[in-house]
């Protein structure tokens, strides 16, 4: 009998001949470096891992395509903020390098009162918010303070009714303060600095009132206010600067849509010059001024005529030709040598080279042609 053969068993399953594939440490760094330290030096790294990988089979493929993702991000990231960084710091030593060349002492805003000069980083006096550097008016400066006031409340900021109601005040400030409106350089222009939007929702009210001297180099004081000039030439400069600012005041919409406003416009004019016309009648007798006092009352009672039917005119043309004469009766000539008799300035300025107050031409008041500029939230 033959023996029978051992039973079969399965054979144990073979062990292989390597372990599990090790996880490749560029992988793992490419992420812990992207995200906490050096995202270039991550990329990098998950580039060297994915190539390794490949290579060598070894794990974590996953991991270093996410470093990757995440190193490149926060790349991006850090680029931007450098960029941002670098603009800002040229940008300050930009400023610094305009503020070096500054003349006088930085001041608050709060701090400036009328006859106060000063100067400004780069002379620019249509800056919103500009640094004033106060210094004294002997020295060369930009602007001089005509007036500090507060704004009323009811004022809407950065619109309409904030750029007329600063520009009205700030004109009638300038002619308190330098009455002599002909005495003022060419190159000297009215600007006000007012709150912008985010100011005025803080609370600030102020509202500065200034004469910018930028285009030159300008030395002295324009002060020239009843403290300075004599009574008689305050009382003439006053109803004079009344009149230039009436006929300054015209609406600005068209002739031929607005003709009610003109007509109201006529009767404040005329209003002005009846003031006008009072005062020379008062001091035609003084023997110093009784020759260009008379011939300027009857120059200012054919204008004050003319006016009278301009604010009748039933239809455009009408008004236009009275304008045409009102503007036709007032010679600079003549306003030249009562000036000279009051012993003001007889230099004629610029913006009565042109017909004052005519259709054609300027109707402007005693500063009329300077520019105004705001800080309000723009000009």
């Amino acid at each position: 009998m033959s023996t029978p053969p051992p039973p079969y068993w399965p054979a144990p399953p073979a062990k292989p001949a390597y372990g599990e594939p090790a996880l490749n440490g560029f992988a793992l760094a490419s992420l812990l470096v992207g995200l906490l330290c050096l995202p270039p030096l991550g990329v990098v790294f998950g580039i060297v891992a994915l190539v390794q990988i490949a290579r060598k089979g070894e794990r974590g493929r996953a991991l270093a395509i996410t470093g990757l993702a995440v190193s490149l991000a926060m790349t991006a990231v850090v680029v931007l903020a450098a960029d941002r960084a670098a603009e800002r710091l040229f940008d300050r030593l930009d400023t610094l390098q305009r503020f070096e060349g500054v003349e006088g002492e930085l001041t608050a805003m709060d701090d400036m009162r009328a006859g106060d000069c000063f100067n400004v980083p780069g002379g620019d006096l249509l800056d919103e918010s500009p640094l004033i550097y106060r210094i004294a008016c002997t020295e060369v400066h930009e602007g001089e303070i005509t007036s500090t006031t507060r704004l009323d409340d009811t004022v809407s900021p950065g619109g309409p009714e904030l750029k007329k109601t600063a520009t009205d005040a700030c004109w009638k400030a300038q002619d308190a303060y330098a009455m002599d409106s002909w005495a003022l350089p060419s190159y000297a222009e009215m600007f006000y600095f007012a709150p912008s939007r985010e100011a005025w929702g803080g609370g600030d009210r102020r509202l500065l009132c200034v004469i910018g001297t930028a285009e030159r180099a300008h030395r002295g004081s324009l002060r020239k206010d009843a403290g300075t000039l004599k009574p008689e030439q305050v009382a003439f400069l006053r109803v004079m600067n009344e009149a230039d600012l009436a006929l300054g005041g015209g609406p600005e919409e068209d002739l031929d849509e607005a003709l009610p406003q003109y007509r109201d416009w006529a009767r404040e004019v005329d209003r002005a010059l009846a003031a006008e016309a009072g005062l020379l009648d008062g001091v035609k007798g003084r023997p110093e001024l009784a020759g260009p006092a008379r011939a300027q009352l009857r120059e200012v009672e054919a204008a004050r005529a003319a006016w009278q039917r301009a604010a009748k005119a039933t239809k455009p043309a009408e008004f236009k030709d009275a304008w045409d004469a009102a503007s036709g009766a007032l010679s600079v000539d003549t306003e030249k040598a009562l000036r000279g008799a009051y012993g003001l300035s007889t230099r004629v300025p610029d913006w009565l080279a042109g017909p004052s107050g005519s259709p054609d031409g300027d109707a402007g008041s005693g500063s009329d042609g300077a520019s105004d500029g705001s800080s309000s939230a723009s000009v």
